[in-house]
């Protein structure tokens, strides 16, 4: 499945590690002698989570100020993990065209959270971009 695969890999380990507390390398080695993936899915989540975790406080700060009227810490933990997953692809993987890693991420909280959530995330990540391109 290749990206897609990837991109609901990293959010669910993001997820376990919120979860959990426990955002440390080992608790990446477990999740990935428990689920497998092909060699570019494992490098995009380890690229991912390593670059989320070590830019969170940069990555969070993107998203809290588009949350409107929302905390961070009352948001679903899938919705987190996938916004941080979105963000993170906007800001270092240019690789990857914003409208891909916006409608991605929308397709996952379809998935995997609430039936309103991908409405929510739609509007905090055009937010975000938005405020990219005034500056």
């Amino acid at each position: 499945m290749g990206r897609k695969q990837a991109r609901e890999g990293t959010m669910k380990l993001l997820y376990q590690m919120e979860v959990n507390e426990d955002y440390s390398d080992d608790n990446m080695r477990v999740f990935f002698q428990n689920f497998l993936y092909d060699e570019s899915e494992k490098e995009y989540i380890e690229d991912a989570v390593l670059t989320i975790k070590n830019n969170l406080e940069e990555i969070d700060n993107n998203m809290i100020s588009h949350l409107q009227g929302w905390s961070i810490n009352r948001l679903a933990k899938v919705d987190l993990a996938v916004l941080r997953i979105a963000i993170y692809e906007i800001l270092y993987r240019k690789d990857i065209p914003i409208e891909v890693s916006i409608n991605e991420a929308i397709e996952i909280v379809k998935k995997y959270s609430t039936e309103e959530s991908f409405k929510f995330i739609n509007g905090v990540l055009g937010g975000f971009v938005r405020s990219r391109d005034i500056k």
